[in-house]
């Protein structure tokens, strides 16, 4: 069976707070249930430029990303961040990442975006090679000040 992405839903939470968890956990990140809350509010707000799709697979919630739009220096269009993507580890293989990434796509293209971008771990050898395989690897070092 295919899989089908769509745009998440507020009835969803029961289905998107564990993969949201497997999430942060992957990431060796703890965020408190009020960040939690807020993320989920910001999904769900239509005026707040954060974005989510669902992917369903086998009649089951088993992916989620993330996305948002940002301007850019070097394009007219804005870019895409595809901020957050996670597949259940029982789901993987059956292509929902693709179809989540693929989806993205799409709607940054509708949105008149000039590219879509997300960042990974550089250990996350399994998703990479996904990646690999839909997008470029643009050599470049990502480096943060928390503040």
């Amino acid at each position: 069976m295919a899989t089908n992405v769509r745009p998440l839903l507020a009835s969803d939470y029961a289905a998107w707070l564990p993969l949201w968890q497997g999430y942060l956990s992957f990431y060796e990140t703890a965020l408190s249930d009020a960040q939690t809350a807020l993320t989920w509010q910001r999904l769900l707000d239509p005026a707040f430029n954060l974005h989510g799709l669902v992917a369903i697979h086998d009649d089951s919630v088993v992916g989620i990303t993330h996305y948002l739009y940002h301007p850019a220096t070097w394009t007219h269009g804005d870019y895409c961040y595809l901020e957050d993507l996670f597949v259940n580890p029982t789901a993987r293989g059956c292509g929902s990442g693709r179809a989540l990434i693929d989806a993205v796509k799409s709607v940054a293209k509708s949105a008149g975006a000039s590219k879509v971008y997300w960042l990974t771990s550089n250990s996350n050898a399994t998703a990479r090679k996904l990646y690999d395989s839909v997008a470029t690897d643009t050599k470049t070092m990502h480096y943060a000040i928390k503040l």
